[in-house]
């Protein structure tokens, strides 16, 4: 193949078919070996960054997406967004490499499996992973909030309060901010000397309807828990319905939090209880991480968390007695 051809490969230039890229890489593999280095730094990557965002452009993600966009633009590189629910089921990530102009991209929440991350990722691309769904690679760069923390923060927050029968309205069982929050629940509990009992918890997509749904079945159980997590704010919003539906006042009856402090969470009677996370500074670490990747720096850190927030409102009260 040409020198041309062979010169993009090697400076992490777009306009190059992907497995023509494959071969050029695995060939530099094979033939590497004791020699002398270039001399001087080498040169940033230049092109715009691809933003992936395939869910509906939110309070949630808005947030994160417009400081991406800001933070870019002092940066001086151009973005390309792909965003909206539809672009869930286009095949994205297999193209990145060979897409002319790009230079890198940021996936916020990625769908894909973790195969096509990986596959991503042999090809050198440079990208960030902004609040990885599933546990990233090792050297992959990700970003995300302290979410074990947080949610620690938030169930101790309610033992202090003297309740023991916490139900939560978590995120689906394959999420790691699932596993997470879940953790750092339990570990509040035995804090307090109580243990999580299996019935107190549901698995549900993180929406209105489904957390009104979910929190619905534990507040008709015998043992009614006296307070209610949800996994974020939409949720325990969906929580907050369920209890006016069932004659429940909030917090007196039962207490009732959310998770992420959105603007949803002060538009609520009584305001939610919640853990703030730092939606914005999540996309102006992305961009930093990446830009970073893009100057051929070397990232040691490469899995960083953000530290949470607890914001206590009046969803929260004491345990009820008895």
């Amino acid at each position: 193949m040409s020198i041309a051809t062979v010169s993009r490969v090697l400076n992490g230039r777009g306009n190059v078919a992907p497995e023509t890229r494959e071969l050029v890489e695995s060939t530099v593999a094979r033939l590497a070996g004791p020699g002398p280095r270039p001399r001087g730094p080498a040169r940033p990557i230049a092109g715009s960054v691809f933003v992936r965002c395939p869910y509906v452009l939110t309070d949630y993600f808005g947030v994160i997406v417009s400081s991406i966009a800001e933070t870019l633009l002092l940066y001086g590189r151009p973005l390309v967004l792909d965003a909206g629910e539809s672009a869930q089921r286009a095949p994205v990530l297999p193209r990145l490499p060979g897409r002319a102009g790009l230079a890198g991209a940021v996936l916020i929440l990625p769908p894909e499996p973790a195969a096509d991350i990986e596959t991503l990722r042999s090809h050198r691309f440079p990208f960030v992973v902004v609040d990885p769904r599933l546990p990233p690679p090792r050297d992959v760069v990700a970003v995300s909030a302290a979410h074990a923390a947080g949610a620690r923060s938030l169930t101790a927050h309610l033992t202090g309060l003297g309740h023991r029968r916490i139900g939560v309205v978590a995120g689906p069982r394959e999420w790691l901010a699932s596993d997470a929050r879940l953790a750092g629940h339990n570990a509040a509990l035995a804090d307090a000397g109580v243990l999580s009992g299996p019935g107190l918890i549901r698995h549900v997509e993180p929406t209105v309807e489904w957390g009104r749904r979910a929190a619905g079945e534990l507040l008709d159980r015998p043992d009614r828990p006296t307070a209610l997590i949800g996994f974020n704010d939409k949720a325990a919003v969906g929580a907050l319905q369920a209890a006016a539906e069932r004659g429940l006042r909030v917090p007196h009856d039962v207490s009732i939090a959310g998770f992420d402090d959105i603007d949803l969470s002060r538009a609520t009677t009584p305001m939610l209880t919640t853990v703030r996370q730092p939606l914005a500074e999540l996309g102006r670490m992305a961009v930093t991480l990446l830009t970073r990747l893009l100057e051929r720096h070397e990232l040691e850190a490469l899995h960083v968390e953000l530290a949470t927030e607890l914001v206590v409102r009046d969803s929260t009260g004491a345990a009820p007695a008895g």
